[in-house]
Protein backbone atom coordinates (compact mmCIF):
# COMPACT_ATOMS: atom_id res chain seq x y z
CA UNK A 1 0.00 0.00 0.00
CA UNK A 2 1.44 3.44 -0.93
CA UNK A 3 2.58 5.64 1.95
CA UNK A 4 0.21 8.47 0.96
CA UNK A 5 -2.82 6.19 1.33
CA UNK A 6 -1.69 5.14 4.81
CA UNK A 7 -1.47 8.80 5.79
CA UNK A 8 -5.00 9.49 4.52
CA UNK A 9 -6.39 6.52 6.43
CA UNK A 10 -4.57 7.59 9.62
CA UNK A 11 -6.00 11.12 9.34
CA UNK A 12 -9.51 9.72 8.74
CA UNK A 13 -9.27 7.49 11.83
CA UNK A 14 -8.14 10.47 13.95
CA UNK A 15 -11.09 12.53 12.72
CA UNK A 16 -13.53 9.74 13.58
CA UNK A 17 -12.03 9.32 17.06
CA UNK A 18 -12.32 13.07 17.62
CA UNK A 19 -15.96 13.14 16.55
CA UNK A 20 -16.83 10.19 18.78
CA UNK A 21 -15.04 11.76 21.77
CA UNK A 22 -16.84 15.10 21.34
CA UNK A 23 -20.20 13.40 20.90
CA UNK A 24 -19.69 11.20 23.98
CA UNK A 25 -18.77 14.14 26.22
CA UNK A 26 -21.54 16.53 25.23
CA UNK A 27 -24.62 16.59 27.50
CA UNK A 28 -27.45 14.38 26.36
CA UNK A 29 -30.47 16.48 25.32
CA UNK A 30 -33.80 15.94 27.03
CA UNK A 31 -36.13 13.80 24.96
CA UNK A 32 -39.52 15.53 24.94
CA UNK A 33 -41.11 12.93 22.67
CA UNK A 34 -44.56 11.95 24.00
CA UNK A 35 -44.05 8.18 24.06
CA UNK A 36 -46.64 7.27 26.75
CA UNK A 37 -44.67 4.09 27.37
CA UNK A 38 -44.68 2.52 30.81
CA UNK A 39 -40.96 1.74 30.38
CA UNK A 40 -39.82 5.25 29.42
CA UNK A 41 -38.31 7.59 32.02
CA UNK A 42 -38.39 10.54 29.62
CA UNK A 43 -40.69 13.47 30.59
CA UNK A 44 -43.68 12.23 28.62
CA UNK A 45 -43.40 8.53 29.46
CA UNK A 46 -45.51 6.63 32.00
CA UNK A 47 -42.72 5.10 34.10
CA UNK A 48 -43.75 6.89 37.31
CA UNK A 49 -47.43 6.07 36.86
CA UNK A 50 -46.57 2.43 36.24
CA UNK A 51 -44.60 2.31 39.51
CA UNK A 52 -47.14 4.18 41.63
CA UNK A 53 -50.48 3.10 40.19
CA UNK A 54 -50.79 0.05 42.44
CA UNK A 55 -50.72 2.29 45.50
CA UNK A 56 -53.23 4.67 43.87
CA UNK A 57 -55.77 1.87 43.47
CA UNK A 58 -55.20 0.53 46.98
CA UNK A 59 -57.10 -2.75 47.45
CA UNK A 60 -58.16 -2.89 43.81
CA UNK A 61 -56.48 -5.52 41.62
CA UNK A 62 -54.54 -4.12 38.66
CA UNK A 63 -53.67 -6.34 35.71
CA UNK A 64 -51.52 -5.09 32.83
CA UNK A 65 -51.92 -6.60 29.36
CA UNK A 66 -50.12 -5.97 26.08
CA UNK A 67 -52.29 -7.81 23.55
CA UNK A 68 -55.21 -6.02 21.90
CA UNK A 69 -58.38 -5.58 23.98
CA UNK A 70 -60.14 -8.02 21.65
CA UNK A 71 -57.50 -10.71 22.28
CA UNK A 72 -57.65 -10.02 26.02
CA UNK A 73 -61.44 -9.85 26.51
CA UNK A 74 -62.77 -12.36 23.98
CA UNK A 75 -61.42 -15.45 25.86
CA UNK A 76 -63.17 -14.14 28.99
CA UNK A 77 -66.58 -14.25 27.29
CA UNK A 78 -68.82 -17.25 27.97
CA UNK A 79 -70.95 -18.14 24.97
CA UNK A 80 -73.05 -20.52 27.06
CA UNK A 81 -74.72 -17.82 29.16
CA UNK A 82 -73.64 -14.72 27.13
CA UNK A 83 -71.70 -13.16 30.00
CA UNK A 84 -68.11 -12.33 30.80
CA UNK A 85 -66.28 -14.48 33.33
CA UNK A 86 -64.66 -11.36 34.79
CA UNK A 87 -65.89 -7.88 35.68
CA UNK A 88 -63.99 -4.62 35.99
CA UNK A 89 -62.60 -1.59 34.18
CA UNK A 90 -60.52 -1.46 31.02
CA UNK A 91 -58.08 1.45 31.26
CA UNK A 92 -56.25 3.00 28.31
CA UNK A 93 -53.88 6.00 28.36
CA UNK A 94 -52.13 7.25 25.22
CA UNK A 95 -51.45 10.36 23.19
CA UNK A 96 -53.72 9.16 20.40
CA UNK A 97 -56.04 6.20 20.34
CA UNK A 98 -54.65 3.28 18.32
CA UNK A 99 -57.47 0.92 19.27
CA UNK A 100 -58.49 -1.15 16.24
CA UNK A 101 -62.14 -1.60 15.21
CA UNK A 102 -62.44 -5.17 16.53
CA UNK A 103 -61.05 -4.10 19.92
CA UNK A 104 -63.30 -1.02 20.02
CA UNK A 105 -66.35 -3.21 19.40
CA UNK A 106 -65.19 -5.69 22.07
CA UNK A 107 -64.79 -2.86 24.63
CA UNK A 108 -68.30 -1.60 23.81
CA UNK A 109 -69.66 -5.10 24.32
CA UNK A 110 -67.69 -5.54 27.56
CA UNK A 111 -69.04 -2.26 28.98
CA UNK A 112 -72.60 -3.12 27.94
CA UNK A 113 -72.41 -6.10 30.34
CA UNK A 114 -72.13 -3.82 33.36
CA UNK A 115 -68.43 -2.98 33.18
CA UNK A 116 -66.44 0.24 32.77
CA UNK A 117 -63.92 1.71 30.35
CA UNK A 118 -61.56 4.57 31.18
CA UNK A 119 -59.88 6.14 28.15
CA UNK A 120 -57.55 9.13 28.27
CA UNK A 121 -56.41 10.21 24.81
CA UNK A 122 -56.37 13.15 22.44
CA UNK A 123 -58.42 11.24 19.85
CA UNK A 124 -61.03 8.50 20.00
CA UNK A 125 -62.08 5.72 17.59
CA UNK A 126 -64.93 6.51 15.24
CA UNK A 127 -66.86 3.49 16.53
CA UNK A 128 -66.86 5.00 20.03
CA UNK A 129 -67.99 8.38 18.73
CA UNK A 130 -70.83 6.94 16.65
CA UNK A 131 -72.08 4.52 19.30
CA UNK A 132 -71.78 6.85 22.30
CA UNK A 133 -72.88 9.92 20.32
CA UNK A 134 -70.09 12.37 21.17
CA UNK A 135 -67.37 14.33 19.39
CA UNK A 136 -64.32 16.42 20.18
CA UNK A 137 -62.34 19.30 18.67
CA UNK A 138 -59.04 21.14 18.92
CA UNK A 139 -59.00 24.78 19.91
CA UNK A 140 -57.41 27.13 17.38
CA UNK A 141 -56.54 29.61 20.13
CA UNK A 142 -52.83 29.46 20.96
CA UNK A 143 -52.09 28.99 24.62
CA UNK A 144 -48.86 28.16 26.42
CA UNK A 145 -50.68 26.68 29.40
CA UNK A 146 -53.83 24.83 30.41
CA UNK A 147 -55.57 24.65 33.77
CA UNK A 148 -57.33 21.37 34.54
CA UNK A 149 -59.88 20.68 37.23
CA UNK A 150 -62.28 17.94 38.32
CA UNK A 151 -65.86 18.96 39.09
CA UNK A 152 -64.94 22.61 39.66
CA UNK A 153 -62.37 21.75 42.34
CA UNK A 154 -58.80 23.05 42.54
CA UNK A 155 -57.14 23.88 39.23
CA UNK A 156 -53.80 22.39 38.23
CA UNK A 157 -51.42 24.09 35.80
CA UNK A 158 -49.95 22.31 32.76
CA UNK A 159 -47.41 24.23 30.68
CA UNK A 160 -45.79 21.72 28.32
CA UNK A 161 -46.98 19.08 25.89
CA UNK A 162 -50.70 19.75 26.26
CA UNK A 163 -53.13 19.58 23.36
CA UNK A 164 -56.07 21.94 23.65
CA UNK A 165 -58.58 19.22 22.77
CA UNK A 166 -62.01 19.08 24.39
CA UNK A 167 -65.47 17.57 23.98
CA UNK A 168 -67.89 19.54 21.83
CA UNK A 169 -70.94 17.36 21.20
CA UNK A 170 -72.58 14.91 23.60
CA UNK A 171 -76.04 14.08 24.92
CA UNK A 172 -76.35 16.37 27.91
CA UNK A 173 -79.36 14.42 29.24
CA UNK A 174 -77.27 11.25 29.67
CA UNK A 175 -73.69 12.46 29.87
CA UNK A 176 -72.25 13.63 33.16
CA UNK A 177 -69.56 16.33 33.01
CA UNK A 178 -66.72 15.48 35.41
CA UNK A 179 -63.91 17.87 34.48
CA UNK A 180 -62.98 21.09 32.69
CA UNK A 181 -59.97 22.82 31.26
CA UNK A 182 -59.30 26.44 30.45
CA UNK A 183 -56.55 28.40 28.79
CA UNK A 184 -55.19 31.86 29.43
CA UNK A 185 -58.32 33.46 27.95
CA UNK A 186 -60.44 32.04 30.78
CA UNK A 187 -62.50 29.96 28.33
CA UNK A 188 -63.63 26.84 30.17
CA UNK A 189 -64.42 23.70 28.14
CA UNK A 190 -65.26 20.08 29.00
CA UNK A 191 -62.39 17.58 29.02
CA UNK A 192 -63.69 14.75 31.23
CA UNK A 193 -67.09 13.07 30.87
CA UNK A 194 -68.98 9.93 31.81
CA UNK A 195 -71.28 8.38 29.21
CA UNK A 196 -73.59 5.45 30.03
CA UNK A 197 -73.67 2.50 27.63
CA UNK A 198 -76.37 -0.12 28.24
CA UNK A 199 -75.45 -1.42 31.74
CA UNK A 200 -71.99 0.17 32.04
CA UNK A 201 -70.11 3.47 31.72
CA UNK A 202 -67.40 5.06 29.62
CA UNK A 203 -65.08 7.59 31.28
CA UNK A 204 -63.48 9.73 28.57
CA UNK A 205 -60.61 12.14 29.25
CA UNK A 206 -58.73 14.36 26.75
CA UNK A 207 -55.48 15.14 28.63
CA UNK A 208 -53.34 11.97 28.87
CA UNK A 209 -50.27 14.20 29.33
CA UNK A 210 -51.38 14.71 32.94
CA UNK A 211 -50.41 11.06 33.66
CA UNK A 212 -46.82 11.42 32.41
CA UNK A 213 -43.60 11.51 34.46
CA UNK A 214 -43.09 15.24 34.01
CA UNK A 215 -46.36 16.23 35.69
CA UNK A 216 -46.58 13.46 38.28
CA UNK A 217 -43.25 14.70 39.70
CA UNK A 218 -44.18 18.39 39.50
CA UNK A 219 -45.58 20.17 42.55
CA UNK A 220 -49.02 18.84 43.45
CA UNK A 221 -50.14 17.77 40.00
CA UNK A 222 -50.33 14.14 41.15
CA UNK A 223 -53.46 15.17 43.06
CA UNK A 224 -55.23 15.79 39.75
CA UNK A 225 -54.42 12.24 38.60
CA UNK A 226 -55.67 10.87 41.92
CA UNK A 227 -58.95 12.74 41.47
CA UNK A 228 -59.41 11.48 37.90
CA UNK A 229 -58.62 7.86 38.73
CA UNK A 230 -60.84 7.95 41.83
CA UNK A 231 -63.84 7.42 39.52
CA UNK A 232 -62.57 3.92 38.78
CA UNK A 233 -64.11 1.98 41.66
CA UNK A 234 -64.29 -1.54 40.22
CA UNK A 235 -62.42 -4.27 42.05
CA UNK A 236 -60.53 -5.31 38.92
CA UNK A 237 -58.68 -2.87 36.64
CA UNK A 238 -57.19 -4.00 33.32
CA UNK A 239 -54.56 -1.58 31.99
CA UNK A 240 -54.00 -1.85 28.25
CA UNK A 241 -50.32 -1.18 27.45
CA UNK A 242 -49.84 -1.53 23.71
CA UNK A 243 -46.92 -3.72 22.60
CA UNK A 244 -45.98 -1.06 20.06
CA UNK A 245 -45.16 1.40 22.84
CA UNK A 246 -42.55 -0.87 24.32
CA UNK A 247 -41.00 -2.14 21.11
CA UNK A 248 -39.00 -0.52 18.37
CA UNK A 249 -41.05 -0.82 15.17
CA UNK A 250 -37.98 -1.39 12.99
CA UNK A 251 -34.46 -2.72 13.54
CA UNK A 252 -32.88 0.33 11.97
CA UNK A 253 -35.02 2.57 14.16
CA UNK A 254 -33.54 0.95 17.25
CA UNK A 255 -29.99 1.35 15.90
CA UNK A 256 -30.54 5.05 15.22
CA UNK A 257 -32.14 5.55 18.64
CA UNK A 258 -29.02 4.33 20.47
CA UNK A 259 -26.03 6.72 20.23
CA UNK A 260 -23.41 3.96 20.47
CA UNK A 261 -25.08 1.79 17.81
CA UNK A 262 -25.72 4.86 15.67
CA UNK A 263 -22.01 5.74 15.62
CA UNK A 264 -21.05 2.10 15.06
CA UNK A 265 -23.34 2.06 12.04
CA UNK A 266 -21.84 5.27 10.64
CA UNK A 267 -18.27 4.04 11.16
CA UNK A 268 -19.11 0.75 9.44
CA UNK A 269 -20.57 2.57 6.43
CA UNK A 270 -17.59 4.95 6.19
CA UNK A 271 -15.11 2.08 6.55
CA UNK A 272 -16.88 0.15 3.81
CA UNK A 273 -16.72 3.16 1.48
CA UNK A 274 -13.00 3.64 2.19
CA UNK A 275 -12.35 -0.06 1.60
CA UNK A 276 -14.23 -0.01 -1.69
CA UNK A 277 -12.42 3.17 -2.79
CA UNK A 278 -8.91 1.82 -2.18
CA UNK A 279 -9.66 -1.71 -3.34
CA UNK A 280 -11.60 -0.95 -6.49
CA UNK A 281 -8.72 -2.14 -8.69
CA UNK A 282 -8.82 -5.85 -9.51
CA UNK A 283 -6.02 -7.74 -7.77
CA UNK A 284 -6.60 -11.20 -9.25
CA UNK A 285 -6.19 -12.21 -12.85
CA UNK A 286 -9.22 -13.26 -14.79
CA UNK A 287 -9.94 -16.94 -14.25
CA UNK A 288 -10.23 -18.65 -17.65
CA UNK A 289 -13.41 -20.49 -18.45
CA UNK A 290 -12.82 -24.24 -18.71
CA UNK A 291 -15.31 -25.99 -20.92
CA UNK A 292 -16.76 -29.13 -19.28
CA UNK A 293 -16.17 -32.48 -20.95
CA UNK A 294 -18.81 -33.31 -23.51
CA UNK A 295 -21.03 -36.35 -23.10
CA UNK A 296 -20.17 -38.52 -26.15
CA UNK A 297 -22.53 -41.37 -25.29
CA UNK A 298 -25.21 -40.16 -27.70
CA UNK A 299 -22.65 -39.69 -30.49
CA UNK A 300 -21.27 -43.20 -29.89
CA UNK A 301 -24.75 -44.68 -30.02
CA UNK A 302 -25.52 -42.89 -33.27
CA UNK A 303 -22.26 -44.16 -34.78
CA UNK A 304 -22.98 -47.79 -33.86
CA UNK A 305 -26.52 -47.45 -35.18
CA UNK A 306 -25.26 -46.09 -38.50
CA UNK A 307 -22.82 -48.98 -38.83
CA UNK A 308 -25.58 -51.56 -38.37
CA UNK A 309 -27.84 -49.66 -40.76
CA UNK A 310 -25.16 -49.36 -43.44
CA UNK A 311 -24.38 -53.07 -43.16
CA UNK A 312 -27.99 -53.81 -44.04
CA UNK A 313 -28.31 -56.83 -41.72
CA UNK A 314 -31.86 -56.16 -40.59
CA UNK A 315 -32.33 -59.63 -39.14
CA UNK A 316 -29.36 -59.12 -36.79
CA UNK A 317 -30.82 -55.82 -35.54
CA UNK A 318 -34.23 -57.46 -34.96
CA UNK A 319 -32.58 -60.29 -33.00
CA UNK A 320 -30.76 -57.80 -30.78
CA UNK A 321 -33.96 -55.84 -30.16
CA UNK A 322 -35.75 -59.11 -29.22
CA UNK A 323 -32.95 -60.02 -26.77
CA UNK A 324 -32.99 -56.50 -25.23
CA UNK A 325 -36.78 -56.55 -24.86
CA UNK A 326 -36.87 -59.98 -23.19
CA UNK A 327 -33.94 -59.10 -20.93
CA UNK A 328 -35.73 -55.97 -19.77
CA UNK A 329 -38.93 -57.94 -19.07
CA UNK A 330 -37.00 -60.46 -16.96
CA UNK A 331 -35.00 -57.89 -14.97
CA UNK A 332 -37.60 -55.16 -14.39
CA UNK A 333 -40.86 -57.12 -14.22
CA UNK A 334 -39.49 -60.53 -13.11
CA UNK A 335 -41.52 -62.38 -15.75
CA UNK A 336 -40.18 -65.67 -17.16
CA UNK A 337 -39.57 -65.34 -20.94
CA UNK A 338 -38.72 -68.97 -21.67
CA UNK A 339 -42.16 -69.76 -23.03
CA UNK A 340 -43.98 -66.87 -24.74
CA UNK A 341 -47.47 -68.28 -24.25
CA UNK A 342 -50.77 -66.95 -22.94
CA UNK A 343 -49.48 -67.13 -19.33
CA UNK A 344 -46.60 -64.85 -20.30
CA UNK A 345 -49.01 -62.39 -21.95
CA UNK A 346 -51.32 -62.29 -18.89
CA UNK A 347 -48.49 -61.80 -16.37
CA UNK A 348 -46.88 -59.01 -18.38
CA UNK A 349 -50.27 -57.38 -18.83
CA UNK A 350 -50.90 -57.48 -15.05
CA UNK A 351 -47.46 -56.10 -14.13
CA UNK A 352 -47.21 -53.34 -16.72
CA UNK A 353 -50.85 -52.40 -17.20
CA UNK A 354 -50.24 -52.27 -20.94
CA UNK A 355 -52.83 -53.31 -23.51
CA UNK A 356 -53.15 -57.09 -23.81
CA UNK A 357 -53.61 -56.76 -27.58
CA UNK A 358 -50.32 -54.87 -27.95
CA UNK A 359 -48.48 -57.50 -25.88
CA UNK A 360 -49.95 -60.33 -27.98
CA UNK A 361 -48.87 -58.46 -31.13
CA UNK A 362 -45.28 -58.21 -29.86
CA UNK A 363 -45.26 -61.91 -28.94
CA UNK A 364 -46.48 -62.90 -32.43
CA UNK A 365 -43.83 -60.70 -34.08
CA UNK A 366 -41.06 -62.19 -31.89
CA UNK A 367 -42.13 -65.74 -32.79
CA UNK A 368 -42.31 -64.78 -36.44
CA UNK A 369 -38.92 -63.05 -36.73
CA UNK A 370 -37.09 -65.60 -34.58
CA UNK A 371 -37.77 -68.28 -37.19
CA UNK A 372 -36.74 -66.10 -40.18
CA UNK A 373 -33.29 -66.27 -41.65
CA UNK A 374 -33.55 -62.89 -43.29
CA UNK A 375 -35.67 -59.83 -42.68
CA UNK A 376 -36.34 -56.73 -44.73
CA UNK A 377 -36.14 -53.10 -43.77
CA UNK A 378 -39.94 -53.08 -43.64
CA UNK A 379 -39.89 -55.93 -41.07
CA UNK A 380 -37.43 -53.97 -38.92
CA UNK A 381 -39.61 -50.84 -39.05
CA UNK A 382 -42.76 -52.86 -38.20
CA UNK A 383 -41.12 -54.51 -35.20
CA UNK A 384 -39.57 -51.25 -33.97
CA UNK A 385 -42.93 -49.42 -34.21
CA UNK A 386 -44.60 -52.23 -32.26
CA UNK A 387 -41.98 -51.91 -29.48
CA UNK A 388 -42.41 -48.11 -29.29
CA UNK A 389 -46.19 -48.47 -29.17
CA UNK A 390 -45.93 -50.93 -26.26
CA UNK A 391 -43.36 -48.66 -24.55
CA UNK A 392 -42.12 -50.99 -21.86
Amino acid sequence: MPKSIKIYIFILVLILIGIITLDANKPKPVNWTPSFSAKDKIPFGLFVLNNEIDSLFGQQKLERFGVTPYEFLDPKYSYEDSTYTTQGTVMYIDGSSNIDDESAQEILYFVSHGNTAFISATSFPLKFRDTLNFNYAYSNIFSDSLYLSVEKNKEFSYLKGTDNVYFTDFDSTKTKILGHQRNGTKDSVVNFIRIPHVNGYFYLHTQPVSFTNYYLLKKNNHEYVEQVLSYIDDENVFWYLEDSRNQIKSKMGYIFSQPALNWAWKIAIISMIVFMFFNAKRKQRVIPIIEPLKNTTVDFTKTIGNLYYQEGNHQDIINKKIKFFLEKVRNEYLVDTFDLNETFVNRLHQKTGKSKTEIENIVQLIKKYRNQLESTEKDLITFNNALETLNI
